[in-house]
C-alpha cells in the first residue's frame, strides 16, 4: 500500500510539470486529436450540472434554489450532487429537494465515500463517462445562477466548435465571514443578495474551477482524468485540485470563453473542508484573507 501511495504521489508531482506544457499529452496518453468539434455543435436538448458538496450545505441550498427558480425553457437540466453520508446537513438538505418536482430537470444525487469525495476528481470522471447529456458543466456548491443565465448558455453552445468551453466573466461576492447575513440568511434571493459594492466582476483566463463545460461526446469518451490514476485515488482530506490543469491539458485546450450572463460565486473565508477550529483551517482563512486584500488594490 505504501509502495502505491509512493507512486500516486509521484505521479501527480511529475504530471504538474507535464501539465504545465512541458510534455504533449498525445505522447503518453489517449486524448482528442483536435480540441475542435468536427462539426458545430446543434443547440443543447440536456445538459448535465454537476456539483460536490462537503459541509458546504447552506451554499449548496442557495445554488438549488437558483436553479429552480431560473430553470430554462430550451433545454432540460440533469442535476448531480456528490455527497457523503456523514454530512448530515447536506444529506438532509437532499432529500428535501428529492421531493422538489419540477419539468425540465432531473435530480441525480450520488452518495460517495467520504475519502473518494474528497478528490473531486472522483465524482467528475463518474459523471463524465456516465452523462447522456450534450454538454456536462462541472461546477462547485458555491456557484449561483441567474434568470438570463440557461438562455445565454444555450445561445453561446448553438454552434460552438470547442468541446471545452467556460463562461468568461462572472459575479463574485467579496471574502465573506461566516457570520455574513449572506451566508446565514434563510431566504436567498439571487437578485437580491449579488448586487451592491462588495459584488465585482471577475474574468477568467481559462477553465478552471467551477465553471469547465465540456462536450458530452467528449465527457464520455475521455473522462475526468481517467488515464490519471493519481487523481482516481481516495484522500483523506480536501485536496488541492491539480487535476483541473492536467484535465485541460489532456484535451489539449484552455477552453474557449463565453458570453453567460448572470453567473455568480459566493466567496467566503471558512472552508468547510477543514476542521472549523483546526490550525490548518486558521492559516488558510488568514491566507486567503491576505490574498483578497491584496488583490483588492
Amino acid at each position: 500500500m505504501a509502495l502505491k501511495e509512493s507512486f500516486y504521489t509521484l505521479q501527480e508531482f511529475m504530471l504538474r510539470f507535464a501539465a504545465s506544457g512541458l510534455v504533449p499529452a498525445r505522447w503518453v496518453f489517449n486524448v482528442p486529436k483536435t480540441s475542435q468539434l468536427t462539426k458545430p455543435a446543434a443547440a443543447p436538448e440536456t445538459i448535465e450540472i454537476v456539483s460536490h458538496c462537503w459541509n458546504y450545505s447552506h451554499l449548496l441550498s442557495y445554488q438549488l434554489m437558483s436553479l429552480v427558480d431560473n430553470l430554462p425553457q430550451q433545454f432540460s437540466i440533469r442535476f448531480t450532487v456528490f455527497y457523503s453520508k456523514e454530512d448530515k446537513a447536506t444529506v438532509k438538505l437532499l432529500n428535501q429537494y428529492s421531493a422538489v418536482r419540477r419539468d425540465g430537470i432531473q435530480w441525480n444525487f450520488i452518495e460517495l465515500d467520504k475519502n473518494a469525495l474528497l478528490r473531486r476528481a472522483i465524482g467528475r470522471n463518474q459523471a463524465a463517462k456516465n452523462t447522456s447529456a450534450d454538454w456536462i458543466w462541472f461546477t462547485d456548491c458555491d456557484l449561483v445562477f441567474g434568470k438570463d443565465t440557461f438562455n445565454s448558455l444555450a445561445h453561446e453552445l448553438t454552434g460552438q466548435r470547442s468541446l471545452l468551453v467556460f463562461p468568461e466573466r462572472v459575479k463574485r461576492t467579496s471574502l465573506l465571514e461566516k457570520n455574513n447575513k449572506l451566508l446565514t440568511c434563510d431566504e436567498f434571493n439571487v437578485d437580491d443578495c449579488l448586487k451592491g459594492g462588495s459584488v465585482k466582476f471577475h474574468t477568467f483566463e481559462k477553465a478552471t474551477g467551477p465553471v469547465q463545460i465540456v462536450h458530452g461526446p467528449s465527457a464520455r469518451k475521455y473522462g475526468y482524468c481517467d488515464q490519471l490514476a493519481c487523481y482516481q485515488q481516495p484522500q483523506e482530506r480536501w485536496v488541492k485540485t491539480y487535476e483541473d490543469r492536467a484535465f485541460r491539458w489532456l484535451l489539449g485546450t484552455h477552453g474557449e470563453p463565453i458570453n453567460v450572463a448572470d453567473v455568480s460565486i459566493i466567496r467566503h473565508v471558512e472552508k468547510g473542508r477543514y476542521g472549523s477550529d483546526s490550525a490548518l483551517s486558521k492559516l488558510r482563512e488568514m491566507n486567503r484573507k491576505i490574498k483578497d486584500k491584496l488583490l483588492a488594490r
